[in-house]
């Protein structure tokens, strides 16, 4: 009798378990944006809106530093390049030296700004890139962009032998998840942080033989 009343007690015991593992258990996704909603606030032009990601960064973010799954790096990557805009004067180089200037700059985007206007934004290449030899801070997420355009064999940016390194560069600028689906890089022209003239002058920086990124 003893022996029955045990299996019996297991079997109600098993019983409760098997119940309660299929309550559900929190939804850690909603907990997690309500938690960030909480943390922020707008300020000055710097609005709660942007905590809410687009397909791309919300993909990668699920991805939890892996990549997502095949077809979806594909189609990130897919609408990132067709989201690119070539120059609208075929011209795809500026003066170096205001890209240098660009690229020591990284004021932009925060809530004491007046504007988010690009005009106002710089590069901030060198939070994340070196730049130039003579640099000696930077920082190194990014690869090394010392002797980029050189390296790259690049004589005159403007010609047509050059013309597949300048694309994939100025795409890379415009807009990184075009090659990379969870590139950290800023989306520099999709976003709306530098113009069209600013980016030209990036592109100078790291091309043109005589900037000092090619000595």
């Amino acid at each position: 009798m003893h022996k029955i009343q045990t299996i019996a007690l297991a079997m109600v015991a098993t019983l409760v378990a098997g119940c309660a593992s299929l309550t559900p258990g929190p939804d850690f996704d909603a907990l997690l944006k309500k938690m960030m909603d909480d943390s922020f606030r707008s300020e000055g032009i710097a609005t709660k809106d942007r905590l809410v990601q687009d397909a791309a960064n919300e993909a990668c973010s699920k991805a939890q530093g892996e990549n997502p799954p095949d077809e979806v790096v594909a189609s990130i990557q897919q609408a990132a390049l067709k989201s690119v805009r070539m120059p609208s004067d075929g011209k795809f180089t500026g003066d170096w030296r205001e890209g240098e200037k660009l690229a020591q700059n990284g004021r932009g985007m925060t809530w004491s700004d007046k504007t988010a206007l690009p005009k106002d934004n710089g590069g901030n290449c060198l939070n994340c890139h070196q730049v130039t030899k003579e640099e000696v801070s930077y920082g190194t997420i990014g690869p090394s962009l010392y002797h980029y355009g050189k390296d790259r064999g690049v004589q005159d940016p403007e010609s047509m032998e050059s013309r597949p390194i300048v694309e994939y560069t100025w795409t890379k600028i415009y807009n990184a998840k075009s090659y990379n689906a969870c590139s950290g890089m800023p989306r520099f022209g999709h976003g709306g942080l530098l113009d069209e003239m600013q980016m030209k002058h990036l592109m100078a920086l790291i091309l043109d033989p005589k900037s000092p990124v090619n000595q």
